[in-house]
């Protein structure tokens, strides 16, 4: 059986599967070349991550696909009802990167009371002649310790940022519609362990206490985070998103910062993405990344063996 990993797998995953006498085809093939591709080779398995779409057209016009999975969590990029409803396997891998988004979430964080994000840009150009004038523009930093934050969503990649913010000794409060009183439990390099129990609350309560709030909810139709919700918020928050462009509107994101309601924002996903607004990118109070929040060489270590075993159960 042959495996399109179109959007690349880590060299173990591939070692995996062609143990398993699987042909793996690591060849990045064009979008408006794929139906070709998967045809010509007759390609039994197609594996993408954000960056290749399988839409209807796609799984209609290749009928010798059984599988079609996603290194990653999101499955906004694959048509994946039609694809069941044709007896296509669709797998994705929800728990792998989950780690290695939560860390990102607070790199962005860590920058953010510490103004690392501006600083960065204007060391290089002003550290020689200006150092002392940027040690007193930076100098009114913050702790995260102490303080609250507020988890929109609280699925795996919810969690851990749990996980790390109660680790740091910060207050926790998260709002999901599908959790209701949740353990969280922190496991320590020596094998203790500590138990917290969390309650479910109001998206209005979470954001009218919290310090700062991060996204992690799925793709959705509107934003969940407007100018209605950023009016709730404490002056001089932070928001982070590391989970999909559009689920935050950036318009109210600029002008809250403008006005000093929001201190600042990390931001890993993008509304207009893979091409982000000049506003955005250009601004002093945005810590950016171009949504890394999976690529680790652990997670993606991780997606692709999760990926392999799933292969292998379904196909062999």
């Amino acid at each position: 059986m042959r495996v399109l990993a179109n959007d690349g797998i880590s060299p173990s995953a591939i070692k995996e599967l062609q143990k398993a006498n699987f042909e793996v085809i690591t060849t990045r093939v064009a979008q408006e070349q794929l139906k070709k591709f998967i045809n010509e080779n007759q390609v039994d398995a197609l594996l993408v991550r954000s960056a290749t779409e399988v839409r209807k057209d796609l799984i209609d016009a290749c009928p010798t696909l059984k599988l079609i999975g996603r290194g990653g969590v999101g499955m906004d990029n694959i048509d994946g009802d039609h694809a069941k409803e044709k007896g296509i396997h669709v797998i994705n891998t929800p728990g792998a990167s989950s780690q290695s988004v939560s860390e990102l979430v607070f790199a962005h964080l860590f920058g953010g009371v510490r103004y690392l994000y501006d600083a960065n840009r204007n060391m290089p150009l002003e550290g020689d002649s200006g150092f002392k004038k940027l040690k007193k523009s930076y100098a009114n930093g913050g702790e995260l310790r102490g303080k609250t934050l507020g988890i929109v969503g609280f699925g795996r990649i919810g969690q851990e940022v749990a996980k790390i913010a109660l680790g740091i000794g910060m207050k926790v409060l998260f709002t999901d519609h599908h959790n209701g009183t949740q353990e969280v439990e922190i496991n320590f390099f020596d094998g203790q362990k500590v138990l917290f129990t969390l309650q479910n609350n109001k998206l209005e309560e979470v954001l009218k206490v919290s310090d700062f709030i991060t996204l992690h909810v799925p793709a959705q139709k509107g934003y969940v985070i407007g100018k209605a919700e950023i009016d709730l918020m404490k002056n001089g928050v932070g928001i982070i998103n590391a989970s999909r462009g559009g689920t935050l509107d950036e318009v109210a994101l600029v002008d809250a910062l403008e006005s000093g309601k929001v201190s600042f924002a990390g931001l890993d996903v993008f509304e207009s993405e893979p091409n982000p607004e000049i506003r955005i990118l250009m601004h002093p109070n945005i810590s950016l990344t171009p949504h890394i929040g999976a690529a680790t060489k652990e997670a993606q270590e991780r997606i692709g063996m999760e990926l392999a075993t799933q292969i292998i159960n379904l196909l062999q």
